[in-house]
């Protein structure tokens, strides 16, 4: 998994609570590298599921609950880093249109290892869009977060369902703009 995650969680956390309880999550977790992170590189996903799972304990929420809020936290992270690439999209479903063809092939560009979860744009109109979400790490909720967040970014509202497929590890997101 890409370090800026990483170091996004742990910044999320010195935040949004205290350094201190970061340090606990960290120490908690029992990571082989201490939570020692930098930006461009690479972690096993296990540690983050170490992290989540001391989270879970510390704060009472459910996972998918931690993973929406970071998935929020996230984007505003990734927009600040990569605004390059959020520069070429025209608005929410632009950006989700573009999100395989073009911003993850960006990403691979800079983080050639990166396992990035798939996006397939289902249908598209003005206002609304399917878009399905396949990923073996099951990080949906994250994906949701991130959408939520890049509707603010661009200044609009969303509503979002979400229905998983019966192919394992696949989501489909109905996304509508209202005003």
């Amino acid at each position: 998994m890409l370090g800026i995650v990483f170091t996004s969680l742990i910044d999320m956390l010195e935040e949004k609570v205290s350094p201190e309880f970061a340090d606990d999550v960290i120490m908690e977790a029992e990571l082989e590298n201490d939570g020692a992170y930098t930006a461009v590189g690479y972690y096993p996903f296990e540690e983050m599921q170490r992290l989540l799972g001391v989270l879970v304990e510390k704060t009472g929420k459910s996972a998918n609950e931690l993973l929406y809020d970071f998935g929020y936290y996230l984007f505003g992270k990734l927009a600040a880093v990569h605004s390059d690439v959020l520069a070429n999209t025209n608005g929410m479903l632009d950006m989700l249109m573009h999100l395989d063809g073009d911003i993850h092939v960006q990403v691979k560009k800079l983080y050639p290892d990166a396992d990035l979860p798939r996006f397939k744009v289902l249908s598209r109109t003005d206002t609304a869009m399917r878009l399905q979400y396949y990923s073996e790490r099951e990080l949906y909720p994250l994906a949701e977060g991130l959408m939520d967040a890049a509707a603010a970014h661009y200044n609009c509202k969303l509503e979002r369902e979400t229905h998983q497929l019966d192919t394992p590890h696949t989501y489909e997101f109905s996304i509508s703009l209202v005003s």
